[in-house]
């Protein structure tokens, strides 16, 4: 026997609200929504991994408990609400013993219009960020240095030319006083030509041979040579990640890279009785990035670091270290740096440079070979 008993209507899940889910998860930014009295109501995947929480504990927690007291994020969120109108704060400080040091962010808040009260916050690390406009100002250093070795091989070199031809003319009719000044005008000719020579290579825009190349290998060669020349008083530890695939690159020109960057340690650490250079490396998410002369982007997972224990860099030197020319050596051109920049620019890849006194980090981040190993390196 059937009965006309009300039936409970079968609930279906929100194929909005999954999707939004979703969407949030995939973005690599931390993303937060903020209640009416402060508790934190959702929070995506990156936001976990912020925070270094669950989303069900940051549920259970105020936003203060995440951040320093006082933190101006708070004073934002609140400006947020007060306007109702979306609000941004540029590098904001909101490091603290629970989600790390050096946590310096990007702030932007907007009000929630179907949660009165509600601001979902988003945070954009200023490391990220500042890696992208460092790798955009290295590769435009880069450019002025093409252009102006292009300008140095056509127009200085030829009239250097003629200059010592006509020195060499007057060394046979001269007296030997004067005969010194015409070998000081021959010497100070080559001179200007060998610069120029090394300022050629800046222009050379053809493409890289790449192939995988095993960094590990070329970091031992550098270290072979560093320790037989230049660096024979310094020692140089290795700190490496055996399980590295190998990188995409041509060999003979990382070799270049990372001798130029031990030398400059080298140089750096001077005669410091207990100096050490650390070469490390270390397989991390990499910041995506477009590769030159191509429409495709790369991730940069490859990290490759030469530490050393120096002075450091002076900070109004930092923003300017791969520019071409500028150097704190007596007796230095200013072009290892800025070819280093040259090289890991072609390659589609990023370098930089962290310092303070006993820790000068250069970090270069590559991109991984993903096709199939050849032999050879």
């Amino acid at each position: 026997m059937t009965t006309n008993a009300a039936r409970t209507p079968r609930q279906f899940p929100d194929p909005t609200a999954s999707a939004s889910a979703a969407v949030l998860n995939a973005l690599p930014n931390p993303v937060v929504m903020i209640g009416a009295d402060g508790m934190i109501l959702e929070a995506n995947d990156s936001a976990q991994n912020f925070f270094q929480a669950s989303a069900a504990f940051m549920r259970r927690h105020a936003l203060s408990h995440f951040v320093p007291f006082g933190s101006p994020l708070l004073e934002l969120i609140g400006q947020v609400r007060e306007r109702q109108a979306p609000v941004s704060e540029y590098r904001v400080d909101v490091s603290s013993p629970r989600i790390g040091t050096e946590k310096v962010v990007d702030i932007y808040a907007g009000p929630v219009i179907d949660e009165p009260g509600a601001v979902v916050v988003m945070l954009q690390e200023r490391t990220m960020a500042d890696k992208i406009d460092r790798q955009l100002t290295h590769r435009g250093a880069a450019r002025t240095v093409t252009g102006l070795a292009a300008m140095l091989a056509h127009e200085i070199k030829n009239p250097l030319s003629g200059i010592r031809g006509a020195a060499q003319l007057l060394e046979q009719s001269v007296d030997d006083q004067d005969r010194a000044l015409t070998r000081l005008i021959c010497d100070e000719a080559d001179r200007i030509v060998k610069l120029v020579d090394r300022m050629e290579v800046f222009s050379d825009e053809r493409p890289i041979e790449r192939s995988a190349v095993n960094i590990h290998t070329v970091l031992d060669h550098v270290k072979r040579l560093a320790q037989s020349g230049f660096a024979r008083k310094v020692k140089i530890v290795e700190e490496y990640d055996p399980s590295l695939p190998p990188v995409l690159a041509n060999r003979d020109q990382l070799i270049q890279v990372f001798l130029n960057l031990v030398k400059n340690a080298t140089e750096a650490i001077g005669d410091q009785p207990d100096g050490e250079i650390v070469l490390t490396t270390a397989y991390r998410p990499g910041v995506r990035l477009s590769v030159p002369g191509s429409k495709d982007k790369v991730t940069l997972p490859m990290e490759f670091c030469v530490r050393d224990n120096g002075p450091g860099v002076p900070e109004d030197l930092l923003p300017h270290l791969f520019d071409p020319f500028v150097t704190t050596k007596t007796n230095g051109s200013g072009l290892g740096l800025a070819l280093v920049a040259k090289i890991v620019r072609d390659h589609g890849g990023v370098v930089e440079c962290e310092s303070q006194p006993r820790r000068t980090t250069f970090r270069v981040l590559m991109p991984a070979y993903s096709g199939p190993a050849r032999g050879g390196n």
